[in-house]
């Protein structure tokens, strides 16, 4: 195979922009005689800052850019919705030009408004919009439903449903006889035609204390809410500690995988930081299929 892939050249261009926008960037920085810091860095740990800046490093000599240090780091929500973008524009930039594999009239999307009403727009969880009206006329219901039913996604990949022209386009497949519930044929949507969540992805720049359970938490409550084929459910992260990493990767049955940003990059600085435990810990993610590149997941949304 001759040239660059188009999922290598974008996973470039993700990288870049992260930098381009400061997400992640480089801060002046003392404690552990390191002249910077990293945005992804945990300042209160040693080994985070030394894998952080030197992930950093890595990824900004491949991409021959010049790091500039600021006075200070974007703050984490700032962050994190860049992050979100940025995992977006490189899903958006791949995943349809996998048409060949997986046809579809997809549509990928960041989700900027938290509430119920994001999920209720699609097919399998329209039933939360009912909910949602009921719970707010009735306290009672509410104090017993809580927030538990809701869940807000930070990336979302619909599709929407074919017409019966488009899906007897080679041949008759379908007709009026048969195949009357589907939803993924825009004939059988009589009321209301809602797309098809196809995937829903949580972006995670770094993971601290509680963001692992809120993550598997909302990948569960998508899975028991919905009425249908379950979404691809996964991870996106920056996070540089192979514990941290752990803490959501590890186990079955909420999410499919956890992608990483720059796995590759971050398995050499363990290997040069001769961190033996962290790389044993990414190489039992990565053999017992729970740890992925993010250069993996449009490939892994096609199936």
């Amino acid at each position: 195979m001759k040239g660059k892939g188009l999922i290598s050249h974008q996973r470039d261009q993700f990288h870049r922009m992260l930098i381009e926008q400061r997400t992640l960037a480089v801060s002046s920085f003392n404690k552990y005689g390191e002249a910077w810091i990293a945005s992804n860095a945990d300042t209160g740990q040693r080994t985070s800052v030394l894998l952080s800046n030197m992930l950093f490093k890595k990824i900004t000599t491949r991409l021959n850019i010049i790091p500039e240090i600021f006075d200070k780091k974007k703050d984490g929500q700032t962050a994190g919705n860049e992050f979100e973008a940025a995992c977006a524009w490189f899903l958006n930039s791949t995943f349809p030009m996998l048409d060949g594999l997986r046809p579809g009239k997809w549509n990928v999307e960041q989700v900027r408004h938290r509430s119920e009403a994001v999920l209720g727009k699609f097919e399998q969880y329209s039933h939360l919009s009912e909910l949602s009206l009921l719970a707010q006329e009735n306290k009672t219901l509410r104090n017993f439903l809580g927030d538990g039913y809701t869940v807000s996604p930070d990336v979302i990949i619909s599709r929407k449903p074919e017409l019966d022209e488009d899906i007897n386009d080679a041949t008759i497949i379908v007709d009026a006889e048969s195949s009357r519930n589907t939803m993924l044929r825009m004939e059988n949507h009589k009321d209301k035609v809602r797309p098809l969540l196809h995937a829903s992805i949580s972006c995670k720049f770094t993971m601290r204390s509680d963001r692992a359970q809120n993550t598997r938490t909302e990948a569960l409550n998508l899975l028991r809410t919905r009425k249908g084929r379950a979404p691809h459910i996964a991870s996106v992260t920056a996070e540089p500690m192979s514990s941290r990493i752990a803490s959501l990767a590890l186990g079955t049955g909420d999410m499919d995988y956890v992608y990483h940003f720059a796995l590759y990059e971050l398995m050499e600085c363990c290997q040069e930081l001769e961190l033996e435990e962290s790389l044993e810990l990414l190489t039992t993610m990565i053999d017992g299929k729970r740890l992925r590149d993010i250069s993996d997941l449009p490939l892994d949304l096609a199936i």
